[in-house]
C-alpha cells in the first residue's frame, strides 16, 4: 500500500520545523541508547512481521532491515504496567505488590526505592537519561496513602528512579488525570473535569475515562508533543554533552486507546482509526531515527524498538477489516495466548550489531536490562534483574558468554501463569486469562485442568496436549514453581 502524500507533506513539514540546531559531534565510545516502547502495537501491525499487514510501516521495516529482528520475543505481562516494570527493573512483575491488572494515574509508585532500573545503571556509567512519554509506574511513597496527590512534588518518580530527566503522562491516554508531567512536577494545574468518552468501534470519539484534565491537554495532541520532546532531547543532549552518551526512554501512548491520529493519518490506511494511529507510530519512529542520521550518530547508537504486549484486536476488527493485528497467534492483549504476550522486537546498532539478520531467540523484555548490563561492562548483583538474561552475543554474532535463558514465564492481565520452554509452552488453568471469551474455565470430570501446547508445531495454540503429554506438564509445573518460589529465575 502506498502511504498517503498529505502524510509525507505533513512529515517534512513538522521535521523541519523541529530541526532547529545544528549538528553536533560524535558520543563517546559507548553507544547511545534509544528505546522506543510502543504502546498496544501487534505481532502482525508491522510489515516485516507481517507480510499481509494492510498498515504501512516503512520505518519500522527499515530498522529491521538495517538491525536484527527477534520473532520470538515476549513481554513478561500481556498488560502495561506490569510489563513496564519488567523492562526497566529486570524482575517479574508479579513478584511484586501487584499481581494482576495494572495501575491507574492515581496510583502510588511501584518501583520498590532500592530496585535499580535500567536508568540508574547507565548513570553509573556515565550516561545521562531521560524518560519521555507514558510512565504508568505510579507516583510519590505507597506508604503515605493511596492516591497520588498531584500539588506535591510526584517523588518517588521517574526522577529518583535513575532519569535525569522526565516529560509525560501519568498512565494510559485514557486514563485521567490528564495532564504533562515535567520532571516531579504537573506542567499545568487540573483545574477542570472531562467526560468519558465512547470507543470508536462504537461510534464514540475514541475512548477515555472521565475526570481531572490540565486546561490545555488534548489527546490528539499528545503523541506530537511527546515526539517534540524526544527530539529535544537528542538534540539539547548533542548540543551540551557530545561527549557522554544518552539513554532515551521514549514510551509512546499509542496505537493504545483512545485511537486518535492527526490529520493527515486519518484515512490513510483500510484498517480504520486504529490502523491510521498505527501509521502515525512508524512516522514517529521515522522522525527518531531520521535525527540520529542528521546529527550524525545513527552510527553508533543502539536503537530497540519493541511493544509492551499485544493489540487489542476483537475477532469482529479482523472480519471487518481483514487485518490481523496479531498476526497468526492465538488470542490479544491481555490473553495469555500468544497473541497477548508475542511482540515485535527489533535492534538496530550500526556500529558493531549484525544487519538483516532475523533470530528465533527465546527473549523477554527484561533481558533488556541484563544485555545493556554487559555492554556497559557491569555484574549483576545478587538480588538485581533477578529475571533477565543477556542477548549481547546475539546482537554482536558472538558465542554466548552468559547463560542463555531456557524458559520464561508468562502472566496474563488476571494472573494466569504459563511457562514456555522449548517448543513447549504449559499454562496453569483454562480460558484466556485476558480479554478474550472465555476469560476462565473450569475443568470438566476427566478433562484436562490447564494447556499444553508445542508451538514448534502448532504455533496457533489449537491443540490441547495436557492429558497427552503428562511428562511435559509435571516437568514445566515444577518448573515453573520453582522460579516463583526463588524470587529469581537468573
Amino acid at each position: 500500500m502506498q502511504v498517503n502524500p498529505a502524510v509525507t507533506a505533513l512529515v517534512a513539514t513538522f521535521y523541519c520545523f523541529l530541526l532547529s540546531t545544528p549538528p553536533a559531534v560524535r558520543g563517546a565510545e559507548r553507544p547511545n541508547i534509544v528505546l522506543i516502547l510502543a504502546d498496544d502495537l501487534g505481532y502482525g501491525d508491522p510489515g516485516c512481521y507481517n507480510p499481509d499487514s494492510k498498515i504501512p510501516t516503512p520505518n519500522i521495516d527499515r530498522l529491521a532491515a538495517e538491525g536484527i529482528r527477534f520473532t520470538d520475543a515476549h513481554t513478561p505481562s500481556a498488560v502495561c504496567t506490569p510489563t513496564r516494570y519488567g523492562l526497566l527493573t529486570g524482575r517479574y512483575c508479579w513478584r511484586t505488590r501487584l499481581k494482576r491488572g495494572v495501575l491507574i494515574g492515581s496510583s502510588r509508585a511501584l518501583i520498590e526505592p532500592d530496585r535499580s532500573t535500567i536508568a540508574a545503571l547507565l548513570q553509573k556509567y556515565g550516561y545521562r537519561t531521560a524518560a519521555i512519554g507514558k510512565w504508568h509506574l505510579g507516583f510519590q511513597d505507597p506508604e503515605q496513602g493511596r492516591q497520588v496527590d498531584y500539588d506535591l512534588p510526584l517523588r518517588p518518580g521517574p526522577v529518583t528512579q535513575g532519569f535525569d530527566y522526565f516529560f509525560g503522562i501519568p498512565a494510559s491516554l485514557d486514563m485521567e488525570p490528564y495532564v504533562f508531567v515535567r520532571n516531579d512536577t504537573p506542567v499545568e494545574p487540573l483545574l477542570g473535569r472531562i467526560a468519558a468518552s465512547k470507543m470508536r468501534r462504537r461510534g464514540g470519539g475514541g475512548f477515555w475515562r472521565a475526570g481531572r484534565i490540565s486546561p490545555s491537554f488534548r489527546h490528539e495532541d499528545c503523541l506530537p508533543r511527546l515526539t517534540r520532546e524526544a527530539l529535544w532531547f537528542i538534540q539539547d543532549h548533542q548540543a551540551n554533552y557530545p561527549d557522554r552518551p544518552f539513554f532515551l526512554y521514549f514510551a509512546l501512548t499509542a496505537p493504545h486507546t483512545p485511537w486518535m491520529p492527526i490529520e493527515p493519518f486519518r484515512g490513510a490506511t483500510p484498517v480504520g482509526y486504529y490502523g491510521d494511529f498505527v501509521a502515525q507510530v512508524d512516522w514517529v519512529v521515522g522522525l527518531i531515527t531520521a535525527e540520529l542520521d542528521r546529527l550524525g550518530i545513527a552510527h553508533n547508537t543502539l536503537v530497540i524498538f519493541t511493544s509492551d504486549n499485544g493489540a487489542h484486536w476483537l475477532p469482529s476488527d479482523i472480519q471487518r477489516y481483514g487485518h490481523r493485528a496479531n498476526g497468526p497467534l492465538r488470542g490479544q492483549k491481555a490473553d495469555i495466548h500468544e497473541g497477548g504476550h508475542r511482540v515485535p522486537f527489533i535492534v538496530r546498532w550500526p556500529a558493531r550489531a549484525r544487519a538483516g539478520a532475523v533470530t528465533g531467540r527465546l527473549v523477554c523484555l527484561t533481558d533488556v536490562y541484563a544485555t545493556l548490563a554487559e555492554l556497559v561492562g557491569h555484574e549483576l548483583a545478587e538480588n538485581e534483574a533477578e529475571d533477565s538474561y543477556s542477548f549481547l552475543d546475539e546482537l554482536l554474532g558472538s558465542k554466548p558468554q552468559q547463560p542463555v535463558r531456557s524458559a520464561i514465564v508468562h502472566h496474563s492481565g488476571s494472573g494466569m501463569f504459563a511457562i514456555r520452554k522449548g517448543p513447549w509452552k504449559l499454562i496453569l488453568g483454562l480460558g484466556s486469562g485476558g480479554f478474550t471469551p472465555p476469560r476462565r474455565l473450569e475443568p470438566t470430570p476427566g478433562g484436562p485442568k490447564g494447556q499444553l501446547y508445542n508451538l514448534a508445531e502448532d504455533p496457533a495454540e489449537t491443540r490441547n496436549l495436557w492429558l497427552e503429554k503428562p511428562d511435559v506438564v509435571s516437568e514445566l509445573t515444577q518448573l515453573l514453581e520453582r522460579y516463583r518460589a526463588s524470587g529469581r529465575s537468573r
